[in-house]
């Protein structure tokens, strides 16, 4: 069984142990991203079932996808007793990643990335994690630092004037992971799910075939 931060909150007034279970499968997956990962969790506000982002703002900007300004961040590292007490003091909350230390992300088009990976995969590179996002978005953890290099590297490969639906997120953004969802648009998903052998591979071995594939399915689409 999928768990979603959204079924937590529908159990809500179910039986306290089929509350904990799931409180504890998440706080587990939190573990696992700060000790197994060396990634930085961030405790972040949820969308509502309207679309609305809890956190009371009308104009939110990233709704699902920013921190909690009163929760503290769960560094790298922290051990699963520190996970389980720290999760405790939001256990509703959405589960963000923090870009920029061990990740960045390029963030593209699901239909772009899911051929993207195949043509990728086909050429024997081994890629880093890779997210789904409900609103149709991928996002393929790269190398931190990429965010910085990106124009330069586009311009490099001749992409820099093409107009590309790709974008890079680093120090600063956060990435919404799973078990969150975004309301009623669904929950974020994995394509690629990390493990102690994916780790992020540098931006520009992956660049190439995402500008590529953007450039084409931007192209089908205006015709």
């Amino acid at each position: 069984m999928v768990f979603t931060i959204g079924s937590l909150r529908g159990m809500r007034a179910g039986a306290p142990g089929a509350r904990r279970r799931v409180r504890g499968s998440i706080c587990s997956l939190v573990a696992e991203y700060t000790g197994l990962h060396g990634w930085t969790v961030t405790p972040g506000a949820r969308v509502r079932r309207d679309g609305a982002c809890d956190c009371g703002d009308p104009c939110c900007a990233a709704p699902g996808a920013h921190p909690l300004g009163y929760a503290p961040r769960i560094p790298a590292g922290t051990r699963r007793e520190e996970v389980a007490e720290a999760w405790g003091l939001t256990p509703d909350a959405s589960v963000l990643l923090a870009a920029g230390r061990g990740f960045d992300v390029l963030d593209v088009a699901e239909q772009v990335g899911c051929r993207a990976l195949v043509r990728l995969e086909r050429m024997g590179l081994r890629l880093g994690p890779v997210l789904a996002t409900p609103d149709g978005r991928a996002l393929f953890f790269v190398a931190p630092g990429a965010a910085a290099e990106l124009p330069r590297l586009l311009y490099r490969m001749g992409w820099d004037d093409a107009g590309l639906d790709l974008r890079c997120l680093g120090r600063g953004d956060h990435v919404t992971a799973p078990p969150s969802d975004l309301g009623a648009l669904g929950p974020v998903r994995w394509l690629r799910p990390p493990s102690p052998d994916r780790q992020p591979p540098e931006a520009r071995l992956l660049l190439g075939t995402l500008a590529y594939v953007c450039h084409r399915h931007g192209s089908l689409v205006r015709s």
